[in-house]
């Protein structure tokens, strides 16, 4: 058998059983929320940081509507931030300023896309994004 076409099959088996080791089985063992219920329970910060206070403030007008209470997400509305897909490894920071400014492509949950977002700016999204790392850490998420 040809040397490149092993090392990629084998690539390709050792990524599949990675990414279904952590997110294979999740959502089918845990419950479903009800329409408009949270999707996740997290654990709050003991308090946060200025920066993310302001977040908040942004977040709660703007972001809260689809994404929940804390970032904990809305059953049939948009998901949670606080949850392992969003962490910065896997989204950074700059992942919030495009969402923001071009809207997202569904492709992480079955909400929809989400449109743009008007009336924030890059310094809101900034201090939104420092509100959500705190819940994720918070939260174990880092």
């Amino acid at each position: 058998m040809n040397r490149t076409l092993v090392i990629g099959a084998t690539t390709c088996v050792i990524a599949a059983a990675a990414y279904f080791a952590t997110h294979g089985t999740e959502t089918k063992t845990q419950p479903v929320p009800a329409e408009g219920d949270p999707i996740v329970a997290i654990t709050l910060p003991d308090s946060l940081s200025p920066e993310a206070e302001i977040g908040k403030r942004a977040f709660d007008a703007i972001c809260m509507s689809c994404h929940g209470v804390d970032a904990t997400g809305v059953q049939g509305s948009g998901p949670p931030l606080v949850h392992k897909i969003y962490e910065p490894s896997h989204h950074a920071d700059m992942a919030f300023q495009i969402a923001v400014q071009q809207g997202v492509r569904a492709h992480h949950w079955t909400f929809g896309n989400m449109p743009p977002q008007e009336g924030l700016t890059t310094a809101d999204v900034g201090a939104i994004a420092t509100y959500v790392r705190e819940l994720q850490r918070a939260n174990g998420i880092n």
